[in-house]
């Protein structure tokens, strides 16, 4: 089994920045994938980001140029530095990580809100 906790959520203004953390334990994990997807309110839980055990990452053409996710060194610990924020990217976030035996995990979920 596997446990993702999120953090890093809150409010904001617009233009302005975020990071969001999410650790992964329990399991030992080799190879897997580590992403967010987000899900804005009255819409599908949308990808936002990816990035591999071995640090390949992809991204969602809506967040290209904007949000970078990252992970750290021998941790099973991604981020997402999330700029230039805007009111439609108010959205509940949420960390997933697919193993190798592509199996999903979730968790909870962390708010992220853009407003004046």
């Amino acid at each position: 089994q596997v446990q993702l906790v999120e953090s890093g959520g809150g409010l904001v203004q617009p233009g302005g920045s975020l990071r969001l953390s999410c650790e992964a334990s329990g399991s030992a994990l080799r190879s897997y994938i580590m992403a967010w997807y987000c899900q804005a309110p009255g819409k599908e839980r949308d990808f936002v980001a990816s990035i591999t055990s071995g640090g390949r990452t992809n991204y969602a053409n809506s967040v290209k140029g904007r949000f970078t996710i990252s992970k750290e060194n021998g941790k099973n610990t991604i981020y997402l530095q999330m700029n230039r924020l805007q009111p439609e990217d108010t959205a509940v976030c949420y960390c997933n990580l697919q193993d190798d035996r592509d199996v999903d995990y979730w968790g909870v979920g962390t708010q992220v809100t853009v407003s004046s």
